[in-house]
Parts: structure tokens; sequence; C-alpha cells
């Protein structure tokens, strides 16, 4: 059987939060022929709820079939996360440090997989597509690719039509994503990916700089409008991309 990164399935339901990368991600199945069935969003209870409202606005420019999958009930399960918790701040800084944990959602990916791994069996499609990608590993330990094989096999035996996992992105970098996502001309002015909740990207979050971050190394124009308070991306190279005031 030929490496996940080798082959593309022939139809999909795309696990989509509204972000960069799975906006991207489903640009790219599009541009490579793959039969988008639908794209599902979950609403966890998530306090970035702005993302579910971006993957609707996205899926209707881009044709694709978008449901939501209501799971909020289920936010009382995940503790302390600062996505989750009305009493726990979203932490500010970069992705790769300590406080970022403070934003995991316990075993997230597995149960968004699982319920997407429902549709697309309902569906009658081939895999079930995620996206994440190597950035994301050193802080969410179900991005690891250890994680995702493992899921890969177990969603292959859960029903008598076999599904699998569709991982195109996990040996890649953010900045390979927002090239790929300019070069798709995919609809990154839409994308919503800050953790804050506002009306506006916070641009301090440990999702906002990773985002900044990717566009300046890709060389691709960032069109998000970020909060006033945020600094600048010539002060956030000036320190490494990390925030001196946290």
């Amino acid at each position: 059987m030929a490496s996940d990164s080798d082959r593309a399935p022939a139809s999909a339901i795309a696990v989509y939060s509204g972000g960069l990368d799975s906006t991207v991600m489903l640009s790219s199945m599009l541009d490579r022929g793959i039969e988008v069935k639908g794209a599902l969003s979950i609403d966890y209870g998530q306090k970035h709820r702005k993302e579910l409202e971006a993957a609707s606005e996205i899926c209707r420019e881009l044709g694709i079939h978008h449901r939501v999958a209501d799971l909020r009930g289920m936010s009382r399960l995940f503790g302390a996360s600062g996505l989750t918790d009305a009493e726990t701040d979203v932490p500010e800084g970069h992705y790769e440090e300590e406080s970022m944990k403070q934003t995991v959602v316990p075993n997230r990916n597995m149960i968004l997989i699982s319920v997407a791994t429902a549709w697309a069996i309902t569906k009658e499609a081939e895999a079930v597509a995620y996206a994440a990608h190597s950035g994301d590993h050193a802080i969410y330990p179900d991005c690891r690719e250890a994680f995702a094989s493992a899921l890969d096999d177990a969603i292959r035996l859960c029903d008598w039509s076999a599904v699998w996992l569709y991982r195109p992105f996990v040996d890649w970098d953010k900045q390979r994503i927002a090239e790929e996502g300019a070069r798709l001309a995919a609809p990154l002015s839409k994308t919503w990916s800050c953790y804050k909740g506002g009306d506006l990207h916070c641009g301090r979050c440990g999702t906002c700089i990773e985002r900044r971050e990717a566009f300046y190394l890709a060389q691709v124009e960032d069109p998000t409008r970020y909060a006033g308070g945020a600094p600048s991306v010539e002060t956030l190279v000036s320190q490494d991309w990390r925030l001196n005031d946290v």
C-alpha cells in the first residue's frame, strides 16, 4: 500500500475548523480532484466560535456541503482547557512555550475524527481528511504521526467498509502550508485562527503568532485584521517570535 503522502483518496469527508491549515487542505483536495463529500466542523464549546462561522462561509464559497456536529455537552469533560473553560485564560506567546499546554483539549482529534468517520461511512466516502502538520506535534500529542497511524488502523476496522485517514500535511510545516494556500488562491482572508474568541484576531496567542510567522516566512501577504494591542511583525521578528511582555 502506498504511504498517505504518496496517494490521495477518490473521495473524503474533511475535518474542518475554518482555520488556515484545514482551508488550504480543502483547496488542495479540490485541486487534486478529490471528491469532498462534506466538511465537518465540531462545536465542542470552544471560546473561539468564530471559526465555525468562518467554516460555514468558506464552504459556501467553495461549494462544499458543510455540517456542524453539536458536542457542546462534552465541554464539561475537558477540564481546565483554555479553549473551553471559562475560568482558564488562553495563554499568550509562542506555541513552543510550556504555557501553551493550557490550550490542549484532551483527545480532541480522536473525537473529531471519530465523528467524521461515522459521516464518511454514511456518505460512502473513502477517507477522512485532517490537516495536522509537523508544527503541531510539539504541543499537541494527538497531532503526532504515531497517533494518526494508530487511529488510521482503528477506523479501517470500525465498519465493513474500510475508511482510512488522509493526512496530507503531517510532514509539512506552517510556512509550506501558507505557500500552498497562496499558490492555490485559497480564501485565506476568511480563515480564523485566534483562540481568544474576540471580534478580531488578537495577534498575541500561540495560534495567532504561529499564523503571523507562517505568512512572514512564506513571503505571503497576511490578510488578517489584528486587534489594536497586537505587536507588529517587525517586533515579533526582533524577539524571535516571542512576547517579551508575557
